[in-house]
């Protein structure tokens, strides 16, 4: 018998028992899963060539649940095949010879093209759903809208950053395939999470295994890039009556680079390394630091009273941008500096009596639900018009409103009673005016062997040029009084 009969009775052989095995509920249960899935598909499919969904539950739908029927059919049909030989081999039932198949007859030949064009089919729906599902769970409206009570809080606070037009995964994730892998049995972690209803409320901060800044951050800033000095104006307003305004004004020694040291080049610059031990989750005891220059021996400052061998059981970190820069994209105010805020973009009218004493009082009450907020926030600020300024009440009645809604916005933004997410629950180290920030080590009191300590002198990274003044002089001179 020539290769090609041998070969061709040995195909007979092969395809009788398959034919044989698959008949059976589980394999059949199979192939509807895969067929409902595939029309399915075809339902979702302009959806998929937009690449992206509006709503985060059709989302769900189209790139999670679908793949997983897909799969999952494609899987019993196999499996079911294996079970029905493994049971009609125990009972002695597994036929001895099968009825021949003949190539040359119509219907068979009928199955095998469809068997094959459906297998096509199947594996290049399988592929458009791999991506699209790998695509649509690196999306901002899956980090941030899937779990909604989870991450209302990030997706709030990003949507109002300078980083918000960035996908999550810009930064969280970065590029390469092990980060991309990591990250995604990480979240696998996170989905049971959120399944059984286990997660930490509020979720922990910093994420100890977030990746390297250098590999995500660096990719657009770098400190080893010189930054021009720049100007820094700010408005407070005080709690009373009229809410009288005050500027501060400060040049921000950013440095880098080889131009000058500043900022970013004292504490990354090229060669400059920084380690520092932490007594706390959060990173906000600092009692340890070291500071190595180019061609230098490192220099160690302890902080007071600290024992050396507490020192050693310490985390130790090596600095990067994360450790000032901590809230880049997820930072929440704190009432008097988000009022301040809001005033000076005039979402809040400056000139309402007492709006900033009696707006931050308000937000510091206790509000069981977003839903409660919205309605005593309203009516605390009416009640409060109405009663101690009741003509002005009456004749600006649509300021007071919109004082009320700017009072809702900075709620809004910043308190998350369902994950405890409230004032100061996460601290941004940038500046130290809201929160410790640079004087976890800029205390001038961790000191080196010789007796030097780490510098809490103004100077040193910025100039105040105007300290809560009412008509800054310098802005005269820089021809910027018109900007007030």
């Amino acid at each position: 018998m020539s290769p090609i009969r041998r070969l061709h009775a040995r195909s007979k052989e092969l395809l009788s028992p398959l034919v044989h095995l698959s008949n059976n509920a589980i394999s059949l249960a199979g192939v509807v899963l895969v067929t409902t899935a595939g029309l399915l598909w075809l339902f979702l499919l302009p959806t998929m060539w937009r690449g992206h969904v509006d709503h985060p539950y059709l989302g769900i739908m189209a790139f999670m649940v679908l793949p997983g029927l897909f799969f999952g059919g494609l899987l019993l049909i196999p499996l079911g095949s294996y079970i029905k030989f493994r049971r009609e081999s125990r009972m002695g039932k597994y036929p001895a010879k099968f009825p021949p198949v003949d190539l040359r007859n119509v219907e068979f030949r009928r199955l095998v093209i469809f068997v094959a064009l459906t297998t096509c089919a199947n594996l290049l729906i399988g592929s458009q759903l791999t991506y699209r599902a790998v695509t649509y769970m690196d999306s901002v409206t899956f980090c941030g809208q899937t779990c909604h009570t989870v991450m209302h809080p990030e997706y709030a606070a990003y949507q109002n950053s300078p980083h918000s037009r960035v996908e999550c995964v810009e930064c969280h994730i970065g590029s390469g395939a092990p980060w991309f892998v990591r990250s995604k049995l990480s979240g696998v972690a996170q989905v049971f999470a959120v399944a059984f209803n286990t997660y930490p409320r509020p979720i922990p901060a910093p994420v100890e295994n977030l990746r390297p800044a250098r590999e995500t951050c660096e990719t657009c800033h770098w400190p080893q890039k010189y930054g021009e000095d720049r100007l820094r104006i700010s408005r407070r307003y005080a709690e009373d009556e009229a809410n009288t305004e005050s500027l501060n004004v400060l040049l921000l020694r950013i440095g880098g680079g080889r131009l000058g040291p500043g900022i970013h080049g004292v504490h990354l610059g090229e060669g400059v390394h920084l380690r520092y031990a932490h007594r706390d989750r959060q990173r906000q005891e600092i009692v340890w630091v070291e500071w190595t220059l180019p061609g230098m021996e490192p220099i160690t400052f302890v902080a007071p009273d600290t024992d050396p061998e507490e020192i050693k059981r310490l985390p130790v970190r090596e600095m990067d941008c994360m450790d000032c820069h901590n809230r880049p994209t997820h930072a929440f105010e704190t009432p008097d500096r988000a009022m301040d805020r809001a005033m000076a973009a005039r979402r809040i009218p400056n000139n309402l009596p007492y709006v900033k004493k009696v707006g931050v009082e308000i937000l510091q009450r206790s509000y069981a639900s977003g839903k409660e907020a919205q309605l005593a926030i309203a009516t605390a600020l009416d009640t409060y018009y109405r009663e101690n300024y009741p003509e002005i009440f009456n004749k600006r009645r649509a300021e007071v409103q919109r004082a009320a809604e700017g009072l809702l916005g900075i709620f809004n933004r910043n308190i998350f009673p369902e994950m405890r997410v409230t004032w100061g629950t996460y601290p941004n180290n940038t500046g130290h005016t809201e929160f410790p920030g640079c004087f976890r080590c800029h205390d001038d009191i961790k000191a080196a062997s010789d007796g030097k300590t780490i510098t809490q002198d103004c100077n040193a990274c910025h100039q105040l040029l105007a300290m809560e003044e009412q008509n800054p002089k310098i802005l005269s001179d820089l021809g910027l009084a018109s900007a007030q």
